[in-house]
């Protein structure tokens, strides 16, 4: 069995699985890291391998105490990936982006496919149908863009995501409602529009925080996958248990 650790920038998730299977998964913060895993271990006590992905800097002090229980693999640039990369500067490339690749490589095997991941930031990536990474775009997620009218103006307020989205803003709530919401969907939508001109046969996969909400509100055709990171980490596990 294999233990999954993603370090996002404000919440870690943990996930168990069994071969391809999901066993378990949970999110946590960082300071509950210990607790958490010590309870995982107890359920799950053939757990052999852990990998551990971070899009910061990931606490020494919980890789260490990760090691006690397992053998552990900690992603990086330099770990075995599925797909040949083109990307120009892999040294920068975030590991979610690594992993959501490595997913598409063996979901969508000789597929143009394009991995949309809605999140704190709105990353874009394409691996081609020879099994190339080419790379792809990243813009601000929703709530970044909630916050920076909020942060860089005088006067507009902070809101949130709501269900409801009019076209047409009719109080300044509503307006930001607008701009941000449906800027992201038609951007989103946007973005596929050119790729599918550009490459036949496209899957579209979108997964992130705000792939819920986005899912219902895009023209196009896509797969919502919430869990595709995880299952890309544990691909990448197994590729690096013998390095």
């Amino acid at each position: 069995m294999n233990l999954i650790v993603d370090v996002g920038n404000t919440f870690m998730k943990l996930a168990v699985f069994q071969r391809q299977k999901l066993m378990f998964e949970s999110r946590i913060e960082e300071k509950n890291f210990l607790k958490e895993i010590t309870k995982i271990f107890k359920k799950y006590p053939d757990i052999s391998h852990a990998i551990v992905s971070s899009v910061s800097k990931c606490p020494e002090e919980d890789i260490k105490a990760l090691s006690v229980f397992c053998k552990v693999h900690l992603l990086t640039n330099n770990s075995i990936v599925p797909f040949q990369s083109k990307y120009t500067t892999p040294k920068t490339l975030g590991m979610d982006r690594v992993a959501l690749v490595t997913a598409a490589f063996y979901n969508h095997t000789s597929d143009n496919t394009l991995i949309i991941d809605a999140g704190t930031c709105i990353t874009y990536d394409f691996i081609n149908e020879d099994s190339e990474y080419l790379g792809g775009a990243i813009s601000p997620g929703i709530q970044m863009r909630f916050k920076a009218l909020n942060e860089f103006t005088a006067r507009l307020p902070l809101i949130e995501t709501s269900e409801s989205v009019s076209l047409i803003g009719n109080s300044t709530e509503s307006s930001i409602a607008s701009g941000v919401l449906n800027g992201v969907a038609m951007e989103i939508d946007g973005i596929i529009d050119e790729y599918q001109k550009k490459f036949k046969d496209l899957t579209v996969i979108l997964t992130g925080g705000d792939s819920h909400f986005l899912s219902k509100r895009l023209k196009n055709t896509i797969f919502a996958n919430p869990k595709i990171l995880l299952e890309g980490l544990n691909y990448i596990l197994e590729l690096n248990k013998d390095e």
